[in-house]
């Protein structure tokens, strides 16, 4: 009996992003006291796009509530959804006419603010934009928007010295010194004042930087003749981060890029990069709404801006909206940047979709286009068994392996992965070789301890040690309802029915609806002589059970209940 599962890995801020509030007209639905011609449609559309925004379909969201905001279209609340919905779908032009008619209402929207002030500056309109950011509060998420969107409108207009001074409160925001140094320099840099934007790039490369910024600032050594620098700031990258999926692709573009090329050539981009910054600080903390807000602004001003496209996949992806994910991803295929990290999450939401086969072919290729990598191959034997297809998982995880060499402690879970496709493909020794190697490189690691202690006693063997190994992964994680539930199987079979009872009780309390440890209970209560109980738990595994249960075992228990133990033991 096989007791492991795959786990997906894989605090959100809760921002009021359009300053308006339901107003209690609304609340009961749009249109309610509008009689019989077209009340009951406007009330349809707004609960259908409530309902839709709920289930996080945007788009069909954006539609229903456009729908009952043409019956309505005086409803500041309805008109405040409408346009944070298009925003997010990506359609532009409709979310600033939407914009500049919140405007001529009440309240600041700040997010309707930002893209019209972005707006304004991508048509080269200062004054207007100028505006706009005025308009913005300095409060909530302002503190770090407001500082950023006047300090890069300032730069259009060529005013250093006060586009730093407009940046200047975003220092006082705890935990954005790092944002406010990178924008500071960036502005120095546009300026020519190397000097000081070359002191503010270290304060921000002091510490383990993220890529981008390495790319930004490395383009900034090499610029100004600072090559050996730049080279020793993308060894250390890479030595902080030996198995990112765009490390690699990322140090040859960035050598291989014009010499003279900025990543951030003009006041434009810079605001596109500040939006792109919080959109990904947002996400970061899983406010992906925000988030995905701020990234189509950022590529409202910037389509060019490779990260805030791959932001728009991940965000999208995570939200299970896989098609306007691969979307995403497939304008980045080519990139010298991130191409190699978009096909990657191409193949994972393909397989998201269920399109496997389609998943399995990129993975396949990627491999081949760099034998020396190991995500794409570990990629597609992950693909593999989680379809269930072991026996072709193993050779993947093998060669994945192989070009490992000698493998080091992060590399356990390859280890753990190949040594489940063994055990399902009834090749015991090779999956017992696999994980005794990874406990070697990680001996505390409860998955480990409890995938290869509940193997052992479920075969017989090693059962002191066996025994320890799982109650130390119970230790580790007391609150794992798959571990807990494979110790109290383990007393079980070790014969202690009541101390079996009492975790495997516990199992079901951290895993009600799970059909195997109710299994198990009702086999402890039955060993326990608690015959009423075991039936009770057996028709709760029956009734979950699914397609990998032995449904038939169960309804042989609920007919005859176990046999002796005597019995049992002859068979």
């Amino acid at each position: 009996m096989t007791r492991f599962r795959r786990r997906l890995l894989p605090v959100s801020l809760a921002i009021l992003m359009s300053g308006t509030t339901l107003t209690p007209a609304l609340a009961a639905g749009p249109g309610v006291d509008r009689g019989a011609d077209g009340g009951g449609s406007a009330t349809g559309s707004y609960l259908a796009g409530r309902y839709a925004q709920h289930q996080d379909d945007w788009t069909a969201a954006a539609r229903f509530t456009a729908q009952a905001l043409a019956a309505d279209p005086d409803d500041p609340a309805l008109l405040g959804r409408t346009f944070l919905l298009r925003l997010g779908e990506g359609r532009i032009e409709a979310a600033i006419d939407h914009a500049n008619r919140l405007l001529n209402g009440q309240g600041e929207p700040q997010m309707a603010l930002t893209l019209l002030a972005a707006d304004a500056l991508a048509k080269g309109k200062l004054d207007e934009a100028d505006g706009y950011a005025a308009r913005l509060p300095s409060d909530g998420i302002g503190r770090f928007l407001t500082p950023l969107t006047r300090a890069w409108l300032v730069t259009a207009r060529g005013k250093t010295d006060e586009a730093l001074a407009a940046l200047q409160p975003l220092s006082d925001v705890k935990g954005f010194e790092a944002l406010y140094n990178l924008h500071a320099a960036l502005i120095l840099d546009l300026a020519g004042r190397n000097d000081e934007a070359a002191a503010r790039y270290a304060k921000v490369t002091d510490t383990d930087a993220p890529l981008r910024v390495v790319q930004i600032v490395g383009n900034f050594m090499t610029r100004t003749g600072r090559k050996d620098e730049a080279r020793k700031l993308y060894q250390t990258f890479q030595g902080n981060n030996p198995d990112g999926l765009l490390v690699e692709p990322a140090l040859a573009a960035m050598a291989n890029a014009p010499s003279e090329a900025r990543p951030v050539p003009d006041a434009r981009s810079g605001l596109a990069e500040a939006l792109f910054d919080l959109g990904s600080a947002l996400h970061h903390e899983n406010a992906d709404e925000p988030a995905l807000l701020f990234g189509r602004i950022a590529l409202h001003l910037r389509d060019d801006l490779a990260l805030a496209h791959l932001l728009i996949g991940d965000i999208t992806a995570s939200r299970d909206h896989h098609e306007e994910a691969l979307a995403a991803y497939k304008r980045l295929e080519t990139d010298p940047l991130l191409g190699w990290t978009a096909r990657m999450r191409e193949a994972d939401s393909l397989a998201r979709m269920d399109r496997n086969d389609e998943a399995i072919a990129i993975l396949k290729d990627l491999s081949a286009e760099r034998p020396e990598r190991t995500d794409a191959i570990t990629r597609l034997g992950d693909i593999y068994r989680y379809s269930k297809r072991y026996a072709e998982a193993i050779p993947a995880y093998t060669t994945a392996l192989e070009r490992i060499g000698t493998p080091q402690e992060r590399h356990w879970p390859l280890l753990y992965a190949r040594a489940m496709c063994f055990e399902k493909t009834k090749q015991w020794q090779q999956a017992e070789a696999d994980l005794q190697t990874a406990l070697k490189l990680r001996p505390d690691e409860p998955s480990l301890l409890n995938f290869l202690g509940y193997s052992w006693i479920d075969r017989g063997e090693n059962l002191p040690k066996a025994r320890a190994m799982v109650e130390r992964a119970v230790e580790l994680r007391p609150r794992d309802g798959y571990i807990v539930d494979s110790l109290g199987w383990a007393l079980y079979t070790l014969g202690d029915y009541e101390a079996a009872v009492a975790k495997l009780e516990r199992a079901v309390e951290l895993k009600p609806g799970d059909p195997t440890i109710n299994d198990h209970l009702g086999d402890a209560y039955w060993r326990a002589g608690r015959r009423n109980e075991a039936r009770f738990q057996w028709m709760r595994a029956l009734r979950s059970a699914d397609e990998e249960t032995d449904k038939g075992a169960i309804q042989a228990k609920l007919d005859k209940g176990l046999p002796d133990q005597k019995a049992a033991a002859k068979q």
